[in-house]
């Protein structure tokens, strides 16, 4: 089983799952401020569970490009949609500042809140 490492928390997951479902599953405060109440609930269409990801995950999917190719995002941002992604192996997660995750402060880290 994958292990997934945010927000100071490690916990295990199935191979094949979808990284949003996992994070919020495993309490994990995945949108940043009013984005809690406004967002898209893993449709790939808001942008706003916007993280950095190192491991082993899915290819980056039409609807996770494409979100990620408008503002506020930078296409050239190493970013990736946790609704859009799924965890194949273990993975390091970091979010970002801002309202659809896309600031330049981590908001936390794979260690810490």
């Amino acid at each position: 089983m994958p292990k997934v490492m945010a927000q100071g928390k490690t916990f295990d997951c199935e191979v094949g799952a979808i990284l949003r479902t996992v994070l919020l599953k495993n309490g994990v405060d995945l949108h940043n401020g009013q984005s809690k109440l406004i967002n898209c609930r893993g449709l790939g269409s808001c942008g706003t569970c916007a993280v950095q990801i190192d491991g082993e995950v899915s290819e980056v999917s039409w609807r996770d490009r494409t979100r990620r190719s408008l503002p506020p995002h930078n296409p050239d941002c190493d970013l990736r949609l946790a609704c859009q992604t799924r965890v194949l192996g273990d993975v390091r997660v970091t979010k970002y500042t801002e309202f659809w995750g896309q600031g330049m402060e981590p908001q936390w880290t794979p260690e810490s809140s």
